[in-house]
């Protein structure tokens, strides 16, 4: 071959190969885990030994995903003006404020109107009565549908170009998968990468634990 066109074609085929990863592990670093959540609680150390008893502590069955969150064996019964669902899963460890987390779907079966939000974020939710084995507590607000979200570290968010705050969309690649929109990025250095879409969610997108997710891009924050 010429080596003038020899280095045409040097020049075409780097140009090509820049453009693609270089190994499958590099197209994997841009995949997310998915963690999935059915109903659950979180509750303050008040509630819960309103609910379980004086100097009460929560057992651990497992750890999850996120550093320090734990599952644990006890459940209560959450109650509304319609109905309840019974052995709702506490997650540990007690927080500073009761937090129900339940489907779009519970909210008929309970007759209240729980909306999309933040874990926290609880001014202006409904509240619900929650049973446990000693006593019950009505909580005037802490009930919410969570927003799915991407847990990261900062470190994470500058490979994603993505940082604390911006809502972003994302591609499932399942036989029943799309595109999800409104997912919110929680990044902070006490966080595991992990995406959390609720038990209706996965449903609607044959998401498991073995799904990936990417980011297509989304909303700055600021």
């Amino acid at each position: 071959m010429d080596q003038k066109y020899e280095a045409i074609y040097k020049l075409v085929l780097e140009a090509l190969q820049a453009g693609q990863p270089k190994k499958e592990e590099d197209a994997g670093t841009f995949e997310i885990p998915v963690g999935i959540s059915n109903r659950h609680l979180h509750l303050s150390q008040e509630d819960l030994e309103t609910l379980f008893g004086a100097g009460y502590s929560l057992s651990k069955v497992k750890d999850l995903s996120q550093p320090g969150q734990y599952a644990c064996e006890e459940t209560v019964t959450i109650r509304g003006p319609k109905g309840e669902i019974e052995n709702v899963r506490i997650l540990g460890p007690p927080r500073d404020s009761t937090q129900v987390e339940i489907l779009a779907g519970d909210c008929f079966k309970l007759g209240i109107k729980a909306f999309a939000r933040l874990s926290g974020e609880l001014a202006g939710t409904p509240g619900i009565a929650i049973i446990g084995p000693k006593g019950r507590v009505q909580a005037k607000e802490g009930v919410i549908i969570a927003q799915r979200h991407i847990h990261m570290t900062p470190d994470d968010g500058k490979r994603f170009g993505v940082r604390d705050g911006d809502v972003v969309s994302i591609e499932i690649d399942e036989l029943r998968g799309g595109i999800l929109k409104n997912v919110a990025i929680r990044a902070n250095k006490a966080s595991a990468l992990e995406c959390h879409v609720d038990a209706e969610e996965a449903n609607a997108m044959s998401l498991n634990s073995l799904s990936k997710i990417k980011i297509l891009g989304g909303k700055r924050n600021g």
